[in-house]
């Protein structure tokens, strides 16, 4: 679930992974996603994690936003589940 924060505006989750090289595969998904969709959220990760955050101009994510999280979701099960 991605959790909404104010000020500002914003959505932020952490993926948790427990082989670095997952953490590879799953950032060069993103960054292709991001390249895609033109939107560029703030991304750090670590030895096992990563978090994304994605600034909103409104209270509400568009559904853009929302197909985009899902999609990086959806990136994070499949490297999960393989």
């Amino acid at each position: 679930m991605w959790s909404q924060r104010e000020s500002p505006l914003r959505v932020e989750k952490r993926f948790e992974f427990e082989e670095y090289s997952c953490i590879s595969k799953f950032m060069k998904m993103v960054d292709e996603l991001c390249k895609e969709k033109n939107i560029f959220p703030n991304i750090s990760f670590g030895k096992n994690f990563v978090s994304i955050t994605i600034f909103l101009n409104s209270e509400n994510l568009s559904s853009i936003e929302k197909d985009f999280s899902n999609q990086i979701d959806s990136f994070y099960l499949e490297i999960k589940v393989n």
